[in-house]
């Protein structure tokens, strides 16, 4: 090949540009390597050269500090690339840039990594996050903060700005409810407030669009498994998710996330639903046996346990689902991001969060209160 190559070339008078094509297998690492453009850059080094490899996902996979197989890499715009989509030598860089090596790294990453489907700009924001104490805990412990804080670095903001103001909320609307009574019965109210805390911190996990490469690492799970994995890992996180590097969702998909998310939020509604009954229940006959000479049945109202949960699981599945996905996807992650990015107005984007978890949580809770439960 490389004499064939070395003979058109000097061939030509005067030299014009030649376009050689080959299988991958002669490139072997460039013009530095062992294959063909290098015997050429040998053997003729005044000649330039420029290796373009096309479908990079088909090469063979290499380590980080080795030298990259071409100069460019074409991808075929008609499948998603699902091997080797980002130049190895920049992982390296970013890797010595932090002095971190592979193996430090969570086995996810490790993997994709090894795979090449974790950007340099992934990896630079895993060691951002790294440099924080607590957000080192999170990311290297809990595979569920680290997808969310890659993709969005405010994540534990806005989980906590949610939880402020559920809390806040919970307990402005258990003192309308109970005036008088609010402290006599502060077990109740703690209860209450305590769903709702948990109710709350799901509205925003669910949603929240996650960065994942499990979807090319998880090669070994049972059929049946990854079948249900491959389902629910082809969705986005919210119907109005961006798309990402290897996603491109369609309407489809983006209809069947709203029905998923609405499943999963009407299950979580449900059993804290009727764990907080249960809890109800509980502290009612404990404050029966405690103190029989106070009445605090008088006037006690309340709905059955289950068919609460089963109320307020559809209130969750619906409105709630709907209401935290337009939150997600279109106010924070769209319109926010262009905001600080585009329109260098951070503040903006930070006050329009905050504006509209808190109008979206007061009118949950007055909403979910109203409907869902009873105890007076």
């Amino acid at each position: 090949m490389s004499q064939i190559v070395m003979k058109e070339l000097n061939g030509r008078d005067p030299p014009g540009l030649l376009i050689v094509v080959a299988g991958a297998s002669h490139l072997i690492y460039g013009s530095r390597g062992t294959g063909v453009p290098a015997r050429v850059s040998k053997k003729l080094p005044k000649k330039g050269q420029v290796v373009v490899l096309l479908d990079p996902e088909r090469q063979s996979i290499r380590r980080e500090g080795q030298i990259p197989v071409a100069d460019f890499l074409w991808y075929s715009a008609a499948k998603t690339c699902t091997r080797n989509c980002f130049d190895r030598a920049e992982i390296a860089r970013v890797m010595n840039a932090a002095g971190r090596r592979p193996e430090a790294l969570p086995q996810d990453l490790q993997k994709g990594i090894d795979l090449g489907v974790v950007s340099p700009e992934i990896l630079q924001n895993f060691f951002d996050l790294d440099k924080n104490p607590v957000m080192t805990e999170l990311i290297h412990r809990f595979q569920g903060f680290r997808e969310r804080l890659l993709a969005d670095p405010k994540f534990l903001q806005r989980l906590a700005i949610e939880e402020a103001i559920s809390i806040s909320t919970t307990l402005l609307a258990q003192y309308e409810r109970r005036k008088g009574r609010f402290f006599e019965e502060i077990d109740y109210v703690l209860t209450d407030t305590i769903r709702g805390s948990v109710v709350d911190f799901f509205t925003v996990w669910l949603p929240a669009p996650t960065i994942s490469v499990l979807s090319f690492t998880d090669n070994d799970s049972g059929q049946s498994l990854g079948f249900v994995r491959g389902l629910l890992g082809s969705l986005p996180d919210n119907a109005f998710q961006k798309n990402t590097f290897g996603q491109n969702w369609n309407m489809n998909q983006r209809v069947a996330a709203v029905i998923v998310g609405g499943l999963k939020l009407a299950g979580v509604g449900f059993i804290s639903s009727v764990g907080a009954g249960v809890s109800s229940d509980l502290l009612y006959a404990a404050r029966g046996v405690l103190k029989p000479s106070v009445s605090v049945g008088a006037g006690r109202k309340r709905a059955p346990v289950l068919k609460s949960a089963a109320v307020y699981s559809c209130f969750l599945g619906t409105s709630a689902n709907l209401r935290y996905q337009i939150i997600a996807g279109l106010l924070e992650h769209r319109l926010g991001e262009s905001l600080a990015t585009q329109y260098n107005q951070p503040l903006l984007a930070g006050l329009l969060s905050f504006v509209a978890r808190t109008a979206n949580s007061y009118l949950g809770t007055q909403v979910g209160h109203h409907h869902c439960f009873g105890v007076n």
